[in-house]
């Protein structure tokens, strides 16, 4: 889930997503590292497009099945805001993330963003009809 490919030269490069391949023009994207809660994160750019995949995931989330291109966040950029939608993992649904809507700021500077939205609470992959808000931060690392 989450893998990408890029095309060389002039060919046009492929997004694949979840399953979905999403043509991109012959522009290089974007390429940054950022810490997200003890994992390092990859950050893509393709025009106002953004897409947050796990490059080096904690250990604690490989048993809900995410690794390394696992996508955890894709929207837009406009302006210094984010909007789009996340995903929360499950060791007890691995494979099978639970997608909610997210929006925040871009700090200032540059180096940091912050994204919250509420989500329904699973129990074993189970609904509660519970929610609770989730704010995911971003702070950048360096150049990938």
């Amino acid at each position: 889930m989450g893998n990408f490919a890029r095309g060389t030269g002039s060919l046009m490069g492929l997004v694949v997503l979840a399953g979905l391949m999403i043509p991109l023009s012959d522009k290089a994207m974007a390429d940054s590292c950022w810490d997200h809660n003890g994992s390092l994160m990859r950050l893509q750019a393709q025009g106002n497009q953004r897409w947050l995949t796990y490059e080096i995931p904690r250990d604690v989330l490989r048993p809900a099945g995410v690794q390394r291109g696992t996508l955890l966040f894709n929207g837009v950029k406009n302006g210094n805001w984010y909007s789009g939608t996340a995903r929360v993992f499950s060791k007890f649904c691995p494979g099978s993330p639970l997608e909610y809507s997210v929006e925040g700021p871009v700090r200032g500077d540059q180096l940091q963003v912050t994204v919250s939205g509420s989500r329904e609470v699973f129990n074993q992959c189970r609904p509660t009809g519970q929610y609770t808000s989730d704010t995911l931060v971003f702070t950048f690392s360096h150049d990938c």
